[in-house]
């Protein structure tokens, strides 16, 4: 469990660093707890998978469920980088299946301290 934890600290500070993805600001914590922070909220879960090979960090996916600030309800994020290149997919949960999808889709940059 304890190199699961560290880990994490180190993905998370390393994958991320701060990045902008629309009006998403990813990051992580001054805590160092190993969790993402979007727009400086804690994500409610959170997956990482390597796309490629372990230890391949600019091949990587991780994958949150966020609650909304500006409506009740959740976001599900998929954050995917690529050869370097990264993409946060964003889809509004639905409270039933009734109503319509709302994605999307936009490309991050990493932000300079």
């Amino acid at each position: 469990m304890r190199w699961l934890i560290m880990l994490a600290l180190v993905i998370s500070g390393s994958v991320l660093a701060d990045s902008q993805c629309g009006p998403f600001k990813l990051g992580t914590s001054d805590a160092n707890d190993g969790w993402a922070r979007i727009n400086g909220v804690k994500p409610e879960s959170q997956k990482f998978t390597f796309l490629k090979a372990n230890g391949d960090y600019e091949n990587v996916k991780m994958q949150w469920m966020v609650q909304r600030s500006d409506a009740p309800g959740w976001f599900g994020m998929d954050y995917i980088k690529r050869n370097g290149k990264a993409v946060l997919n964003v889809e509004a949960i639905r409270g039933n299946m009734d109503q319509p999808r709302v994605l999307g889709s936009f490309d991050c940059v990493k932000l300079i301290n």
